[in-house]
């Protein structure tokens, strides 16, 4: 199980950390989460994800602010540089990251 603690650790130990946010009950998270993780595995060698699951872990989602599901949150250098919601596009999250990751990488 997933805690605060542990989470702000991984984020501060690594350069680039990505939070998915979705719950059982969430369609649109079950049919994005594999397209996301592909696509992440795809572009980016260095990325820690980790996967909350907000019908569980509701205080870690009230930490990150995240009220709406899938929420996809993205820390590079320890901070967060996007936030994605509701829905989204995974091409266009990859495009987003991609620049300021190969620069941060390099």
């Amino acid at each position: 199980m997933n805690t605060i603690e542990n989470i702000q650790q991984t984020i501060k130990e690594n350069p680039a950390v990505m939070l998915y946010f979705s719950a059982p009950t969430c369609n649109v998270c079950h049919a994005l989460k594999p397209k996301l993780l592909e696509a992440i595995d795809k572009n980016f060698q260095e990325f820690k994800i980790i996967s909350i699951d907000t019908s569980i872990e509701q205080e870690i989602a009230a930490h990150f602010n995240v009220f709406a599901i899938p929420t996809v949150l993205v820390f590079l250098d320890a901070k967060e540089f996007l936030r994605k919601s509701r829905h989204m596009s995974v091409d266009e999250l990859v495009r987003e990251i991609q620049r300021p990751y190969n620069i941060m990488i390099s």
